[in-house]
């Protein structure tokens, strides 16, 4: 039986890691999880195929030659994200039900490219503001980086309607309720 798949897009800042995680962890499902690739350097105590593949700019361009990716973006000027086909084909072949955390145009073109077969969740911050919040509380990025995620979540909030639910994260319990339930439901079908 082959699994299906589900996608997570959100601007920067918005929880949608921290939504994942609890979804993997608490819904009694045994997800396989695609592990992105990206030029950007480890933060904090990030490791190397665990949280990403990280990859050096000239490694992520040369994938990109040899069509090794189902999409990636260049995010920033050399800072690229993507989702490598071998980690989806692992995934699926083992059976499970896969789970993206992606950008916005990463997750739509996931969608696109499977359609029924995948769930597309945006997860959207209350506001502007608020996320702007969020990213100085987090502490990893200067202010110039947190203006230029600002700007871009602006940017990518525009792409909301297209995906198949918007979460609205102004609670975090409240919002992880809405993605699983969301979730199990897709799967149910």
């Amino acid at each position: 039986m082959k699994g299906k798949l589900i996608i997570f897009s959100a601007p920067s800042g918005s929880g949608k890691s921290t939504i994942v995680k609890h979804l993997i962890d608490h819904s009694g499902i045994d997800f396989g999880f695609s592990i992105s690739a990206t030029s950007r350097a480890p933060r904090g105590t990030e490791k190397l195929g665990v949280e990403y593949f990280f990859m050096t700019c000239e490694e992520f361009k040369q994938k990109i030659a040899e069509n090794a990716f189902i999409e990636y973006e260049e995010v920033y000027p050399d800072c690229f994200y993507g989702t490598l086909k071998s980690e989806v084909e692992r995934v699926l072949n083992s059976g499970k039900h896969i789970l993206f955390d992606v950008d916005v145009k990463g997750g739509l073109a996931i969608k696109k490219l499977y359609g029924d077969q995948a769930l597309a969740l945006f997860i959207q911050p209350p506001s502007v503001e608020e996320l702007h919040r969020r990213l100085v509380m987090r502490a990893t990025d200067s202010e110039e980086m947190i203006a230029k995620r600002v700007s871009k979540a602006k940017w990518e909030m525009q792409f909301a309607p297209e995906f198949d639910l918007i979460i609205v994260n102004d609670n975090l319990e409240k919002a992880q309720q809405e993605t699983e339930k969301a979730v199990f439901a897709f799967l149910e079908k």
